[in-house]
């Protein structure tokens, strides 16, 4: 993970924070956006949050069906943040 984190830039790092604490954008996306899988989103989450929002980050996370694809029910429909309008081919514009 650590060789990962370097190559992550800290707008990349805070993009994928933003999309972590989102219910509706599952860990599929952010891998498929930035390369980085579920367990070094905790990572980056553990390591760039006080502890006490990791827990509360954690605790709502665990087990959530809409933030692990395989567990997402057929009907949830896609959900599009406010911030995705202005990402264009992985590639977040000046905000």
């Amino acid at each position: 993970m650590e060789g990962k984190s370097k190559d992550l830039s800290a707008l990349e790092i805070d993009r994928i924070i933003e999309m972590a604490w989102e219910d509706r954008t599952p860990f599929d996306a952010i891998e498929n956006q930035f390369g980085v899988n579920e367990k070094e989103v905790i990572q980056i989450m553990k390591r760039e949050m006080t502890l006490k929002n990791w827990k509360k980050w954690r605790e709502r996370v665990q087990n959530r069906a809409t933030k692990h694809q395989a567990k997402r029910n057929s009907e949830t429909d896609r959900f599009k943040s406010n911030a995705q309008r202005i990402i264009t081919g992985n590639r977040i514009s000046k905000r």
